[in-house]
């Protein structure tokens, strides 16, 4: 049986290890006889050629013994797998290797975990693996196989993590869906995605399916259909790790969607150019938001400053007169800004095709660098 396997991969080491110490001692007795024609070639002392031929024997059976054990530790361990979380649970999708000292059909083709959570392996036949860890997985196939194997020395790996998926969407800079490959937190979830944006608002909304238990945040409400579990915390909360966001822990099959921030737009003869994102639910006026431009610039002519409004038909924005001088001087009315309104500042040799340019950058998102700020909540 198994048990014959076995002592047959014994035995293949015991002939590597001979096969080593024969060519340690061939090796020995080259250099003996490179001594005996250095001994009547040269005039060196008896002695020191000595000393030279057990220091070179020494080295060459040294390495022959590593070279030896080398082959026995390769061709009597099972092979290694792909790292993975001690607290990885296994689920529909994955797929795992088995590898058993002295079973060759186990490693001959990956398994994948079927949608019940189950694999059908050579030797063992269905088993049963969704809610296990590699570890208990690794014990229960030991157990199994040693009524055909003598110390079968299992080993289990993941080659695919495909039975944890979370999705981060919005305002991050790689959207998709990742595995979870363990317990993680909602930073280390958006650090998947690679981070938040700078258009990123003050909120983050987090969707869980019931069967995957409660959603422990304040205000978390189920969907119209009963199946889902929707709640928003606040976007700094998670980033500090403050409170319940702080401490959540994302599960299999959540939806983490951060919002899109209102974003305004300062461009022209400013020292800062560029869109200014800001909360949901902050505001901002035209001399805040020319002081987040860090003022004018040394050409400016403040007196013909426009807003750029939206009608909300296509790309068609409705121009709006502002006198930056008579409001820095105190002598008119700061005006708020709405989302998506481009304050343009020109200068004495601007010409109205340079505002049009600016325009079609912002329109169409290219060219403008996005600063992330925070303005105090009216």
């Amino acid at each position: 049986m198994r048990a014959k396997r076995n002592a047959g991969m014994e035995w293949g080491m015991v002939r590597v290890g001979v096969v080593a110490g024969a060519l340690g001692s061939w090796v020995g007795s080259r250099l003996r006889r490179g001594l005996a024609t250095r001994r009547r070639m040269a005039s060196c002392p008896t002695s020191g050629l000595q000393s030279w031929l057990a220091s070179r024997v020494w080295l060459v059976s040294w390495v022959c013994l590593v070279w030896a054990a080398s082959i026995c530790m390769a061709l009597g361990a099972p092979a290694a797998g792909a790292d993975a979380p001690p607290a990885y649970v296994l689920g529909p999708g994955d797929e795992i290797s088995v590898s058993a000292l002295g079973a060759e059909e186990l490693a001959a083709h990956p398994l994948r975990v079927d949608p019940s959570g189950d694999i059908d392996p050579p030797l063992i036949g269905h088993m049963h693996v969704g809610g296990l860890t590699l570890e208990q997985l690794r014990t229960e196939l030991n157990t199994k196989l040693q009524t055909q194997l003598k110390h079968p020395q299992v080993t289990v790996a993941i080659n695919e993590f495909r039975s944890q998926p979370v999705s981060v969407m919005g305002a991050v800079n790689k959207p998709g869906v990742y595995q979870l490959q363990g317990d993680k937190n909602l930073v280390e979830v958006l650090s998947l995605a690679e981070g938040i944006r700078n258009d990123a608002g003050s909120s983050i909304r987090i969707t869980r399916s019931v069967d995957q238990g409660e959603l422990p945040l304040l205000g978390a409400t189920p969907d119209a259909s009963g199946k889902f579990i929707t709640a928003e915390i606040s976007l700094q909360e998670a980033l500090d790790g403050r409170g319940a966001a702080g401490m959540l822990s994302i599960r299999p099959h959540d939806v983490v969607s951060v919002a899109r921030g209102q974003t305004v737009y300062v461009v022209g003869d400013v020292k800062k150019s560029g869109g200014f994102a800001l909360g949901e639910r902050q505001r901002i006026s035209v001399l805040q938001a020319l002081s987040l431009a860090e003022g004018l610039g040394p050409m400016a002519a403040p007196d013909g400053a426009k807003i750029l409004r939206a009608t909300g038909q296509d790309s068609a924005r409705t121009e709006i007169p502002v006198n930056l001088k008579r409001m820095l001087s105190g002598k008119a009315e700061d005006v708020a800004l709405k989302p998506d309104d481009i304050l343009f500042v020109p200068n004495s040799t601007t010409k109205n095709i340079a505002l049009r340019s600016l325009e079609a950058a912002v329109n169409i998102g290219t060219g403008v660098t996005i600063w992330r700020v925070g303005l105090p909540r009216p």
